[in-house]
């Protein structure tokens, strides 16, 4: 009985496997259509070929899963799974139906395995396989209504395709949010996942079991994290915020996309279940296969969430990478020393905010991925002078910025609490988001990042050295001017006290200076007795 179960369930995995020759019923199924899998292999191809829509079967799994995969490539690349967590076994086929209120039905054995949930009145309800890879449910006949009931780009797997959406539609209340496969065999949501975290300073992060890195918040002309990423020459993205300028129109979106400026490639961004997230273009000359363009997961170490601790940053050229912010100090020095730095740093002196005599005082950091945003404030009409006296006048205030760097600056960002997850870069941007670190007022810092007491303590010996110096040098030359004048004092003494005599006395005495009167000669002339 067990040898026939087993032929039974290889003939029925041979008949309806997952890379069969499939036998496409158009770009779309109306009401009153359906796909089964049935091992006919009828499937839905987009109108240029591009994506195809059917069952399949992940790696060696005998499970069931309706999915959108690549038709134009040798490899099989699935990019989205609709029963992701509810697979069909293989003891009867899975129905995929659109029923007259314009929602689309998997079935098996008349129980329903996944549905569509749009609510709203469907008339002449038409589902359709687009080039993009989007599965559209649209109302009144087709895409030229352009009235969307339902589509699959609201509901990413673990892929996004040029054109998909990742963040929020905001008066839905839907998150676009990717997650990873739990294994290659197992398309269910896996421990990974990267989307848009709506802090009051919205931020992208990567989660697994904990928080793995996070891009760091949109700016107006780059991410915080990624300042250093070059333009590319395949894609361009777009990050558009409900209160951007430069989409007026939109007020109840804020989301990340990317579309390919030569259409004839085809890309991915995927992200798989050992949490690697990266950017590949398909790769047709030599050989097929899914080349690496760009990596959106953690670069290095100083990538990786918090690494450094609170109140620190990471450089990754530098040794140790780990820093103390100035006027910070290691919590635990001993672990900091050995290189745990999750403790991360404390402040070295405590804030002045509760006294009106001294104000504490704001540094600013240039080239600084900035922290992470769960506990900040935003103002997007707020100048940078009223964002600073805010922060000053509120005791947990820790930091603040402009949120938009464009054109003149503009916006206010407040930040509360420990400052975690910052990175220090080493390459310069045309335009800084610079970051204000409150610190107490003695220990108030030059744009050279050296304290008053560092200043201090170099200036004061120099200047006591200096005049040391002077005085010692005016000392010597006053001496030396006394010594001298002492000298000629006591010559013109010694000469006061000796005889003086009269020419013709003398020359009486030597007998007119004779010869045989001289008893020798010396350095003023001659000597006579």
């Amino acid at each position: 009985m067990d040898i026939l179960n087993s032929m039974i369930i290889v003939a029925y995995l041979l008949l309806v496997s997952s890379v069969t020759v499939s036998m496409a019923v158009n770009d779309s199924i109306g009401v009153s259509k359906s796909i089964s899998d049935d091992g006919n292999g009828k499937t839905i191809v987009s109108k240029d070929g591009v994506f195809e829509l059917g069952f399949f079967s992940p790696g060696s799994s005998m499970k069931r899963y309706l999915g959108i995969w690549y038709k134009k490539i040798s490899m099989y690349s699935v990019v989205w799974v609709a029963n992701r967590d509810k697979p069909i076994d293989f003891v009867s086929a899975g129905i995929l139906t659109l029923d007259i209120t314009g929602n689309l039905i998997l079935t098996q054995n008349d129980s329903v395995v996944w549905s569509t949930n749009s609510q709203r009145q469907a008339q002449n309800p038409v589902a359709q396989l687009m080039d993009s890879g989007n599965l559209v449910v649209w109302n009144h006949g087709g895409p030229n209504s352009q009235d969307i009931l339902w589509q699959s780009f609201d509901y990413p797997s673990d892929t996004i395709l040029p054109g998909m959406k990742v963040g929020w539609d905001l008066k839905r209340g839907l998150e676009w949010r990717i997650t990873s496969w739990k294994s290659p065999n197992d398309p269910a949501p896996g421990d990974f996942s990267w989307g848009l975290v709506l802090n009051e300073y919205p931020d992208f992060y990567m989660k697994g079991r904990t928080t793995l890195n996070r891009f760091g918040p949109w700016n107006g002309i780059y991410f915080s994290g990624f300042r250093d990423q070059n333009p590319s020459s395949v894609y361009e993205f777009t990050y558009v915020t409900s209160y951007d300028a430069k989409f007026p129109s939109n007020k109840d979106e804020i989301y990340y996309t990317y579309t390919l400026k030569n259409t004839s490639i085809l890309s991915r961004v995927h992200l798989d279940q050992t949490g690697g997230f990266n950017f590949y273009i398909w790769a047709e000359e030599d050989q097929q296969y899914w080349e690496l363009y760009e990596m959106y997961s953690s670069r290095d170490q100083c990538d990786d969430y918090g690494v450094c601790g609170s109140n620190s940053k990471c450089l990754i050229d530098e040794s140790p990478m780990c820093q103390c912010l100035e006027g910070f100090s290691p919590k635990s020095p001993q672990e900091w020393d050995m290189r745990g730095w999750t403790k991360g740093c404390v402040r070295t002196k405590p804030l002045t905010c509760n006294d009106i005599s001294i104000n504490d005082i704001f540094v600013k950091f240039a080239d600084l991925k900035v922290p992470d945003t769960t506990h900040t404030w935003l103002d997007e009409n707020m100048g940078l002078d009223e964002c600073r006296a805010r922060c000053l006048n509120n005791c947990s205030c820790m930091a603040f910025s402009n949120s938009d760097i464009r054109g003149s600056c503009s916006g206010c960002v407040l930040w509360f609490g420990d400052l975690i997850d910052m990175r220090q870069f080493d390459t310069k941007q045309t335009r800084e988001q610079d970051l204000y670190i409150r610190m107490a007022n003695a220990e108030s810092q030059s744009g050279s990042k050296m304290n008053i007491r560092t200043i201090v303590a170099i200036t004061i010996p120099t200047l006591c050295g200096v005049l040391l110096l002077s005085v010692y040098v005016v000392y010597r030359i006053r001496r030396n001017l006394v010594e001298k004048s002492m000298v000629g004092d006591n010559i013109e003494k010694h000469v006061e006290d000796l005889p003086l005599f009269a020419l013709p006395t003398i020359s009486m005495a030597t007998s007119n200076f004779w010869i045989e009167n001289k008893i020798g000669q010396g350095g003023f002339g001659p000597v006579y007795k």
